[in-house]
């Protein structure tokens, strides 16, 4: 038989034991606990949890179910003092230990903080600054040239800085007569796709300007910044974003065009130096000029006529219809077929620092 001690003890662990760990059917806990169910063994069994409940340690429900205190669940609960203190003893050597590493891998990258520092001193001294600047240039100059040499259709019209509308086409001016494509596209950068020289839609005389056509709308942007008004050939150029009209057919479907209905004829761009003049009409009284500078006027040009004693009766300007800009070009009518004669003697002379370009009118 167990003793009463020995009996409650084995009633609380068995409850602690239990599924929930707290409460435990009354007959299952006797057959768990009691080696031998006998009489004197079942009285001594109730005994005990008499006991237990006296001492407010278990209570008994009305459905038979045993079941452990609050403080008595409390108490399972708690660690021993003992092994509390061995406890928070590991704790703190474990942190003491983490301490001491942290301390010594401090000292570690001192060490080779040091040295890196040493090594630096031995070194030639370079401003940062200037590493800087220069490593950002580079990278900026290769943002841009790769921006600028995108082929993809997609980029071609995209808005950009200082082209918010995307325009590709450029209205180019006050150019040397002399100008050929190849030269024109070097001054550009070598951005130019398509271009047309401007002529006189009845002579096919050439204006000293043109449209061309850029790789996209971020060439066209870097043109308008730093090349428009530079000097190409002594002359400065002119430039102006020129979008195409709604019906008009561009970009051509040449690379090179002219815009007159006469294709090379005298004047037209890309030749070389001054050229002869037509054929003289009989009694022509009208003369054509051109290569002349932006600088001119109705008295500059009858001051430069009146060198030859050839008086002008009218003088008429060009300008272009689309940008309003002057041609550099224009006709003069004579009083008679001999002051005109007189004033075609001047062809290729100087006029406010341009040869200027002479030729019979009809």
């Amino acid at each position: 038989m167990t003793s009463s001690t020995g009996l409650v003890s084995s009633i609380i662990d068995a409850l602690r034991a239990s599924d929930n760990g707290k409460s435990m059917n009354l007959k299952k806990l006797r057959s768990s606990v009691l080696t031998e169910e006998d009489k004197a063994s079942k009285k001594q069994f109730k005994e005990a949890v008499k006991q237990l409940e006296k001492d407010e340690r278990v209570s008994l429900s009305s459905d038979g179910e045993l079941k452990l205190s609050k403080s008595e669940r409390k108490s399972a609960d708690d660690e021993p003092t003992e092994k509390k203190k061995k406890s928070k003893k590991e704790k703190k050597q474990k942190k003491e230990k983490k301490s001491k590493k942290r301390k010594d891998t401090a000292s570690s990258d001192d060490e080779k903080e040091s040295k890196k520092q040493k090594k630096q001193d031995e070194t030639p001294e370079e401003d940062d600054d200037d590493v800087v600047e220069e490593a950002n240039g580079d990278a900026e100059n290769n943002n841009e040239e790769a921006e600028a040499q995108s082929d993809d259709p997609a980029d071609k019209n995209k808005p950009c800085k200082n082209n918010p509308q995307g325009i590709t086409r450029l209205f180019i001016g006050n150019l040397p007569f002399a100008i050929t494509e190849t030269t024109l596209n070097d001054f550009l950068n070598g951005s130019i796709t398509h271009l047309k020289w401007i002529t006189d839609k009845e002579t096919g005389k050439f204006y000293g300007s043109a449209f061309a056509e850029l790789r996209n709308s971020k060439d066209a942007a870097k043109c308008m910044q730093e090349i428009n008004g530079t000097q190409l050939m002594g002359r400065p150029i002119k430039l102006n974003y020129a979008p195409p009209k709604d019906l008009e057919d561009w970009p051509p479907k040449s690379r090179v065009i002219t815009g007159g209905k006469v294709a090379n004829a005298g004047g037209q761009a890309g030749g070389k130096g001054i050229k002869a003049m037509s054929v003289k009409p009989e009694g022509c009284s009208k003369l054509f000029i051109g290569n002349l500078s932006y600088e001119i006027d109705d008295e500059g040009i009858t001051k430069f006529f009146m060198t030859v004693d050839a008086e002008i009766k009218a003088v008429r300007w060009l300008f272009h219809q689309d940008s309003g800009d002057f041609k550099g070009v224009g006709y003069v009518d004579f009083w008679n077929t001999d002051a005109c004669e007189k004033a075609a003697t001047l062809n290729g002379k100087n006029l406010l620092g341009r040869p200027i370009r002479i030729d019979w009118a009809e």
